[in-house]
């Protein structure tokens, strides 16, 4: 299988992940190699994507902190007359996604909206990974559920007019 590079990084969490994974079969009776094709399609998908883009903190600072992989970003989107959203925590920390099961992870990244109904920043792809199939939404679920937590409540949203408590990035309308 063809490995992923990530220019520029250092250190490479996808082949940390798939370390991990590699481990935990051994280690957890029950592991199988599904469980392990799953996992590694997981990080894939995750991978392709550009979730870590949005969702790992440092990443739009130039300096992504791979110890807290997906741990959620303290640089907000500020989308004019909608307020300062931040890309969450995707680990299974409680400050993430450590309470939401695996159908709820699911049915988020294909409605583009949270457990409680409330809908997801506009800038998630979420239109674009409803199309996924059963086995990569999953996958990605499976993927996200493995990851070691990462304490870190990130703020937001916030309602326009309201100060930022961190970074913003400033999505701009062109001119009239």
């Amino acid at each position: 299988m063809r490995k992923l590079r990530t220019p520029r990084h250092g250190r490479q969490p996808e082949l940390l992940a798939s370390a991990i994974s590699l481990l935990l079969a051994v280690l957890i009776p029950g592991t199988s190699r599904a469980d392990e094709a799953q996992l590694e399609r997981g990080r894939y998908l995750v991978q392709i994507s550009g979730c870590s883009d949005c969702h790992t903190p440092g990443y739009f600072l130039g300096q992504p902190d791979h110890t807290r992989f997906l741990g959620g970003s303290e640089v907000g989107f500020e989308i004019p007359g909608l307020g300062i959203f931040y890309g969450p925590n995707l680990t299974p920390d409680a400050s993430g996604l450590g309470n939401w099961t695996t159908d709820q992870i699911v049915a988020a990244i294909r409605t583009g909206a949270t457990p409680e109904g409330r809908g997801l920043v506009p800038v998630m792809p979420w239109p674009n990974l409803s199309a996924l199939s059963d086995e990569d939404a999953y996958a990605i679920a499976a993927y996200l559920q493995s990851l070691d937590p990462v304490a870190n409540e990130v703020p937001g949203p916030v309602a326009p007019g309201e100060p930022a408590p961190s970074f913003v990035m400033r999505v701009v309308p062109p001119g009239k």
